[in-house]
């Protein structure tokens, strides 16, 4: 008989969760490890959250570690690195490691407690055995007292707030809302889904499980089906949002609370319900191969969030269209101001879209005064990337497919055996629908920067192209981004390669006065506009609490306002392919 090669150290985990004392922003985390058979026990809190990527040093938040064995006997333990405690379990079955966290952070990505809720992120709080994450999981949560309520992705168990993970991932990717939180439920796609409202806000609950269930419908209808047996929404309605985060069969949402007063901001919050929606396919289950298993100690290098969060982002307003909420219009216009932002952005020119996900641990996260001139985000030049390749796709197919097709067949390939995607993969399958070699685009446009003709792609759809900036492209311009402060003027952005960037302005300068004009924020850009092109002008600013004039001269002005109209005449084959471009 063949003896193992190792022993487990450990057969069960159980997780006890408390907050007794709310408003100091504590959460009370208990680790029970039993058939434990080794010497030392590592146990490892994860340094950043799936889906935001970003270390994030979450051990940093935890104090008051303790350790015992079974009979409650102390047991020595010291940290091993940041993150990682080694405790000493020589002769010991179970082992009970309990800690502290300060959780005071309300995003999508981190917890938060105070005295009207509880948040959980998971690879924040919960740590788990060494070498060991695939072992079932037991949660139970103790609320604090007058709290009611727990939603959660996890599978409950038995009475009570008790639930089970398959393994350490499911628990990670299971975010949890704990409080007094309104609750309700609707059906889609044949899924039960539930929504969990925090916060006093103005939402329409009969409007949204209407719309809230278009856009799932929608959001199914690219793939097929459905993978999940129900789902859920957890939504903060604070006044300061931060977008969203995306799990296997959840969401966290985070919205301004009165936003869906008004028609703008519904459809704001209802694009973010498509987006982290669409994700439960797309990079949840068909994900790039670097994104899984994953290593929650250190960085998951891939360039191709692109496709992991572009595509997303392409489709999360074109399922608004589909869906019946936006017209083709307010589509079209919200495809072209996306085209006029990246096109009007310096860094689009200096960083591919392919090194701006690999490189999103560094500069996607940690954004600064040049990053605008720079980067170029994954998110916005992926909508594009996205947008191109559906028309290629429609125009070489003769209107038979669109992107949703290589889509599909992405998630017939990679959905079952868990494995990731590579970026020949996704060419491959393009190339499939689009009838036509992709190594060009690739070159230029994934991991290039050269210049977009976009009018083609779109002309084939039987759209006309127009630049509405060019007219206003010989007025003078400093080359300034500006921000007010106090009702000053001061310098937000310099423009790469314009006038303030050549001559010498800087970011944080207070614009005082340009050719002798004393001037705020209000007027500046009045002033800016009697200026000259080519004409040295002066401009007096304080920097560092002095006062300095600089000579800048101005440059014409050199940016995009991108809008299309439908074309005179419009063929048959062109109606065929911009209805394929834009249907189900």
């Amino acid at each position: 008989m063949l003896m193992p090669l190792f022993s487990m150290a450990a057969s069960s985990i159980t997780y006890e969760l408390k907050m007794s004392q709310p408003q100091t922003h504590y959460f009370e985390v208990e680790v029970k490890v039993t058939g434990i058979d080794q010497d030392q026990t590592v146990l490892q809190l994860p340094v950043w959250a799936p889906g935001s990527y970003l270390v994030r040093e979450f051990a940093g938040h935890v104090e008051g570690e303790q350790a015992f064995d079974g009979n409650q006997k102390p047991l020595s333990f010291s940290k091993r690195d940041k993150s990682s405690w080694q405790i000493e379990t020589k002769g010991i079955k179970e082992l009970f490691f309990s800690y502290k966290v300060y959780a005071y952070e309300l995003s999508v990505r981190t917890s938060f407690l105070d005295a009207d809720h509880g948040y959980i992120n998971g690879t924040s709080i919960f740590m788990y055995v060494e070498g060991e994450k695939d072992l079932p999981i037991k949660l139970k949560i103790e609320p604090a007292n007058g709290w009611s309520k727990v939603s959660t992705a996890l599978k409950q168990q038995g009475q009570g707030f008790e639930y089970a993970a398959e393994d350490y991932d499911e628990l990670a990717d299971s975010p949890i809302e704990i409080g007094n939180q309104v609750e309700f439920e609707f059906v889609a796609a044949g899924v039960p889904h539930r929504v969990a409202m925090f916060g006093q806000s103005n939402y329409d609950i009969p409007r949204l499980k209407e719309d809230m269930k278009k856009v799932v419908e929608a959001a199914t209808a690219v793939f097929g089906d459905n993978p999940n047996e129900e789902y859920l929404f957890i939504v903060h309605n604070i006044e300061n949002p931060g977008g969203g985060l995306e799990h296997k069969k959840s969401t966290t949402l985070q919205a301004e609370r009165w936003q869906y007063g008004n028609e703008r901001g519904y459809k704001r919050f209802l694009s973010l319900v498509a987006h982290e929606y669409f994700h439960l396919w797309n990079v949840k289950r068909i994900r790039p191969e670097a994104l899984g298993p994953f290593d929650y100690q250190q960085e998951n290098y891939t360039s191709l969030l692109w496709v992991a969060e572009g595509f997303t982002s392409y489709y999360d307003e074109l399922l608004l269209l589909r869906a019946g909420i936006y017209s083709e219009k307010e589509y079209l216009k919200s495809l072209t101001s996306m085209m006029s932002r990246v096109e009007n952005q310096p860094g689009s020119k200096i960083q591919p879209v392919a090194d701006a996900s690999f490189d999103a641990w560094i500069k996607g996260y940690r954004t600064n005064e040049n990053s605008y001139n720079a980067q170029i985000s994954y998110y916005s030049k992926g909508v594009l990337v996205a947008a191109l390749l559906d028309m290629k796709v429609v125009a070489g197919s003769k209107g038979k497919y669109h992107l949703d097709d290589a889509m599909k067949a992405l998630w017939k390939a990679y959905q079952k055996d868990g494995k990731g995607y590579t970026e020949a993969d996704v060419q491959k399958v393009l190339e499939k629908y689009a009838k036509t070699n992709l190594d060009q685009f690739f070159a230029e446009i994934i991991h290039g920067t050269t210049n977009i003709d976009y009018a083609p792609y779109f002309e084939a759809m039987g759209l006309s192209l127009s630049d509405g900036a060019a007219k206003e492209n010989n007025q003078p311009s400093l080359g300034l981004i500006m921000k007010e402060e106090a009702g000053k003027a001061k310098v937000r952005i310099v423009l790469r390669d314009q006038a303030a960037w050549i001559d010498g302005l800087n970011v944080h300068d207070e614009i005082l006065a340009i050719d002798g004009v004393r001037v705020n924020y209000r007027d500046f850009a009045k002033a800016e506009g009697r200026l000259q092109v080519g004409k040295p002008t002066d401009v007096l600013i304080a920097r560092d609490g002095l006062i300095k004039n600089i000579q800048v001269t101005p440059r014409a002005k050199n940016s995009h306002a991108f809008s299309l109209t439908a074309k005179e005449g419009m063929s048959k084959s062109h109606q065929k392919n911009k209805t394929k471009w834009l249907s189900k």
